[in-house]
């Protein structure tokens, strides 16, 4: 992993541990999966979170058939979805919402 990805996760790790309060992290969270045309999905609940009232503007970025992603927000849930090498703009696009 270069510094840049392990930077991308910790600030992630940082976002989820100040959410948990014993109850958030049971019935919430963030969930990471996989797309089948191939690419991978990020989804977060905002329900309990200082997000919760914060508007967001779907953002839409393709550079190409494999390099590509999407972000919106749809009612309680911020999700993104991307191509293969995507993950880390979708993660850095919730995470630089998250802190402005």
């Amino acid at each position: 992993m270069v510094a840049a990805e392990i930077d991308l996760l910790k600030r992630l790790q940082n976002w989820y541990h100040s959410q948990r309060d014993g109850e958030w992290e049971h019935q919430y969270g963030v969930s990471i999966g996989t797309l089948d045309n191939p690419g991978w999905s990020f989804k977060v609940d905002l329900a309990d979170t200082g997000l919760i009232d914060r508007p967001f503007d779907e953002r839409r970025v393709e550079r190409s058939d494999e390099d590509w992603y999407v972000c919106r927000r749809t009612n309680v849930v911020f999700e993104g979805f991307c191509g293969p090498a995507g993950l880390g703009d979708v993660i850095a696009v919730f995470l630089n919402w998250a802190k402005s």
